[in-house]
């Protein structure tokens, strides 16, 4: 496996936001939920940097691989430019999202149920190979984007948060817990390991509209899950996040290269 002082300290980043055992082992639930219904696309996809970049680089009728695809917000954001999608996601659920997706929009598709880069060998190349909001749950960097630039015929592109996603509930953790949570890696950690890769990369930082659940009851009930509270502490939760100031705006960075 490659491996890069950068990438290191990636790894070192990331373990960081373990939650601590003693909180872990009295969880009434698993707190690493991925809900499918959160990852369900709109009817309406808002056009951002990370869909230009990996709209410009499309030919016409190109395909897109969406490694960590969720319903497929990154995949169909960029048809009709993309006639055939290709998702990769562990949970069926999201690939049975990603497929009706597909039919819904005329365009044809291919599913593969796994983790990256861990099936990579039975995945097709794309034209272009995308992954947003993945790159935070994955240790082994190297070997993911360097996949993934093998699975790309003409262009890479990554959409991560300025600040890993779980620093919006820092001030859950604090009060529930008074737990203090990390504040690292960063878009600018990622850029230092592909450029120890030999990858060109280019970022570019930017504002897009934050995804929430859509009301109050879901995000106390999944914060609390998330936060290894029992059930009967889900009125607090609720009660503290009416409390916050509401946040519109989520900070954002795209991450691209092209491959040669």
């Amino acid at each position: 496996m490659t491996q890069t002082p950068a990438g290191n300290r990636w790894r070192e980043s990331l373990e960081a936001w373990a939650i601590p055992k003693e909180i872990l082992d009295q969880a009434p639930e698993n707190p690493w939920i991925h809900p499918p219904v959160m990852f369900q696309i709109p009817a309406h996809i808002e056009d951002s940097i990370s869909h230009q970049r990996a709209r410009e680089a499309l030919p016409k009728g190109g395909s897109i691989l969406d490694i960590g695809c969720g319903g497929g917000i990154a995949a169909f954001a960029v048809v009709p430019e993309a006639a055939h999608v290709i998702g990769v996601d562990h949970q069926s659920e999201m690939l049975e999202m990603f497929a009706e997706n597909a039919i819904e929009r005329g365009v044809t598709s291919e599913v593969f149920e796994g983790f990256w880069p861990m099936l990579a060998g039975e995945v097709p190349v794309a034209d272009v190979a995308v992954a947003h909001h993945v790159l935070y749950n994955v240790a082994r960097i190297e070997e993911f984007v360097l996949a993934m630039s093998s699975h790309a015929r003409k262009r890479v592109v990554i959409e991560i948060p300025q600040r890993h996603p779980l620093t919006t509930a820092t001030p859950l953790w604090k009060h529930f817990w008074n737990l203090d949570r990390p504040t690292q890696p960063t878009p600018e950690d990622l850029m230092a390991v592909l450029e120890e890769l030999g990858i060109t990369a280019h970022l570019e930082m930017w504002d897009g509209s934050m995804r929430t659940e859509a009301d109050l009851e879901s995000q106390a009930y999944f914060s609390r899950i998330r936060l290894c509270l029992p059930e009967s502490r889900e009125s607090e939760v609720c009660d503290f996040l009416l409390s916050q100031p509401k946040v519109a705006i989520r900070n954002l960075a795209t991450i691209w290269w092209d491959v040669s």
